[in-house]
């Protein structure tokens, strides 16, 4: 019995070596992924911080877990799964799906320009698209809804470029990756948000309760800083949007033989590494992300007159005749 027992735990133990290797290439992977996935991780990071602006202290980290949840709902309940049923029984139908992501975040960036250069007619739009809120709790559920919709589409692009990334064939292995990546990042990136909409906070209670001059200075510096730095973070979460759609669109459409775009921002790219060697990765980046930005921006100005007049009219349609249906 002995041996049988010693047979049975040296069994147990290489399952057990089997599994930590298995787990171990799972966090590898996962890692690897989320590195590769990094520019729309801060593009994420940079957009949210604006959905809890306008609200008072109290509401911003209840509304920033709200969305954190329903960002780990949008990888975990419905990316995940339709990226690996997508890759496995319809691939071509990933980069469709995509380029109607990246038109969406075009028109957000977009429109948030419309709103800055001409706040009226902008308004009027956001008007005839859905009800201002009158109250807020409405306002908080609408700001919440319209987060977590900008979410799906970045996560959506998060959950593509680590799919992309993993080279395990392993069905299961590959879901638990996708898993263990997605809830990594979503912590990291509402981790962020949470302490950059709480810097003020800080501020100010290191600047009451700090012992040392300059603890107190830090806390004042904090206060009077974080007003500007969310302002400049909503500039660059515009500009993030809009890149990432423009990026989306253009490469979608090299995938369908549209290769003209894809080859400006090429061109650009190259211009901007030749003019300055010393620093080609970093112009050639810029180069490229400043051309994807200028697609995007394009693309999302044409469609607020599309949405406006045609796509909401119909939508507001379709929702009226459907309770009649029903």
């Amino acid at each position: 019995m002995s041996v049988g027992l010693l047979a049975l735990l040296d069994d147990v133990a290489g399952l057990v070596k089997v599994a930590a290797a298995s787990l171990d290439d799972v966090a590898g992977q996962a890692a690897k992924a989320g590195v590769k996935a990094a520019g729309a991780v801060i593009d994420d990071a940079a957009v949210t911080p604006n959905y809890v602006h306008g609200f008072t202290a109290d509401r911003e980290l209840p509304i920033v877990g709200k969305i954190a949840w329903g960002s780990i709902k949008n990888k975990l309940l419905f990316l995940l799964p339709a990226a690996l049923l997508l890759s496995l029984f319809a691939p071509w139908v990933i980069t469709p799906l995509l380029m109607i992501g990246g038109a969406y975040l075009c028109y957000e960036g977009a429109e948030k320009v419309f709103h800055l250069l001409d706040p009226h007619d902008a308004e009027v739009h956001e008007a005839s698209l859905e009800p201002l809120a009158i109250d807020a709790p409405s306002l908080e559920d609408q700001k919440i809804a319209g987060a977590i919709q900008t979410d799906f589409i970045l996560s959506a692009e998060i959950m593509t470029i680590i799919l992309a990334a993993i080279d395990v064939d392993s069905f299961w292995t590959r879901a638990a990756i996708l898993a263990v990546a997605g809830i990594g990042i979503t912590v990291a990136v509402y981790g962020t948000v949470a302490l950059i909409v709480k810097g003020d906070d800080l501020g100010l209670w290191l600047a009451r309760n700090a012992r040392t001059g300059a603890g107190r200075a830090a806390g004042r510096g904090l206060v009077v800083g974080m007003p500007v730095f969310m302002n400049v973070l909503s500039l660059v979460g515009t500009a993030a949007m809009t890149w990432v759609g423009g990026s989306i669109i253009v490469h979608g459409l090299y995938e369908f033989g549209f290769a003209g775009p894809e080859h400006i921002v090429e061109a650009a790219a190259h211009w901007a590494e030749a003019a300055l060697p010393a620093i080609a990765g970093v112009v050639g980046w810029f180069a490229t992300a400043l051309v994807d930005f200028i697609f995007g921006l394009a693309l999302g100005a044409l469609m607020i007159p599309v949405v406006g007049y045609l796509i909401a009219p119909a939508w507001k349609a379709i929702k009226r005749l459907l309770p009649r249906r029903a």
